[in-house]
């Protein structure tokens, strides 16, 4: 294998498939990335057996990428990565000499790297489904940026740490809950679905491959199998293992009715809890009282050891009731800042029910937050 290529285009593909190396692997040859460099492509695979990362560089014909012998090898993943990076050159060159000794080199460096041979590396099919599922790159970024914050980080229920994708026709519904909090984003599909779908995806997987995303406008195409999942974006193909489980019906969550809507802008309401919270004593839960009297909105926090604070602003209530209720800042302010629109309405069932955040601007969006008893 030898070729010259521009060192951004290698970096760049480097810089996605290593999301899939991991250095606690207890197979050596996993740490590696595999090349292979044949019909005019330059297609790197990564994966840690948890998730598997893709990618290929087109040979144009130009000066960018140039192809003088085809061939595979495995190249050790974190010292590729910080040669590339590191190299001030334009193009790098490489070469595979008797089979696994790999020469990495510009015009004034030149580095000599034992490799591994690519028959001791798993085979990864990375097949595609016949049915699949399509949205743009921003809808799918989107999704994540609005849910998966609210997953579990308890391995003891391994179902609360994905993401639910439950498909019904043309309706996708995405839920993420940590049974203290609950993010749900609903995206009308552009095609109907052949066939249902409910399936959980562990959202840390989720979260790496929306940051190797390409633009908003491209397509990303969902391919859904028993036991995993395949993203496919351009020349990038990602794959996921599933949660094995039933993930719990979370619509029994949200309250059909709500006694007392408010109404209010969104950066003024974060921005004040945010400074309220400044003198909450236990970072974790960090708690917060919210109490409205009239069109006035008091939000309230204390310690023993700090002191107390205390802020006002006004709100725009749909009738005369009023509510005292304590909340996660944390919480709260998670739940805000997966909104993007102006205002939001802060939706009060009952002092010790669930608080819901919507907005008129966006009605795809809902985030629950329960209430903290402090009495």
């Amino acid at each position: 294998m030898k070729l010259t290529i521009k060192k951004d285009l290698l970096l760049d593909a480097l810089n996605k498939v290593s999301k899939a190396i991991s250095t606690k692997n207890l197979i050596p040859v996993l740490a590696g990335i595999k090349f292979e460099l044949k019909k005019k492509k330059l297609t790197l695979t990564a994966s840690d057996n948890d998730i598997t990362i893709q990618t290929s560089i087109d040979c144009n014909d130009d000066d960018d990428f140039v192809i003088e012998r085809e061939g595979s090898i495995i190249i050790q993943g974190k010292y590729i990565l910080d040669i590339v990076r590191k190299l001030p050159d334009k193009y790098i060159n490489i070469d595979v000499i008797d089979e696994l000794k790999i020469l990495i080199y510009t015009e004034n460096s030149e580095f000599n790297l034992n490799g591994i041979s690519e028959s001791e590396y798993p085979n990864i099919g990375l097949e595609e489904s016949k049915k699949k599922v399509i949205l743009k790159a921003g809808v799918f970024k989107s999704i994540v940026n609005q849910t998966a914050f609210a997953s579990s980080n308890e391995e003891s229920k391994p179902v609360l740490t994905g993401i639910n994708f439950n498909i019904v026709g043309d309706m996708l519904e995405c839920n993420s809950t940590d049974s203290y909090r609950l993010a749900r984003k609903v995206v009308k599909l552009d095609k109907e679905c052949e066939e249902n779908y409910n399936i959980v995806i562990p959202s840390h997987n989720i979260i790496e491959f929306s940051r190797i995303l390409g633009d908003d406008e491209e397509e990303v195409e969902l391919h859904i199998f028993n036991n995993k999942i395949l993203f496919k974006n351009g020349n990038l193909k990602f794959e996921s293992r599933l949660i094995n489980g039933t993930y719990p019906n979370t619509s029994n969550l949200l309250p059909d009715d709500s006694y007392l809507i408010i109404s209010t802008t969104l950066d003024s309401f974060y921005s004040v809890i945010d400074r309220v919270s400044i003198l909450t004593s236990d970072k974790e839960k960090n708690i917060v009282t919210l109490e409205t009297n009239g069109n006035t909105l008091i939000l309230r926090s204390s310690s023993a050891e700090i002191g107390r604070v205390e802020e006002k602003m006004p709100i725009t209530k749909n009738n005369n009731e009023d509510i005292k209720i304590s909340f996660s800042a944390k919480y709260m302010m998670e739940a805000l800042k997966s909104f993007s629109t102006e205002t939001v309405d802060i939706h009060f069932v009952g002092e010790i029910k669930p608080i819901l955040i919507k907005s008129t601007e966006d009605e795809t969006l809902t985030q629950l937050v329960l209430p903290i008893r402090t009495y």
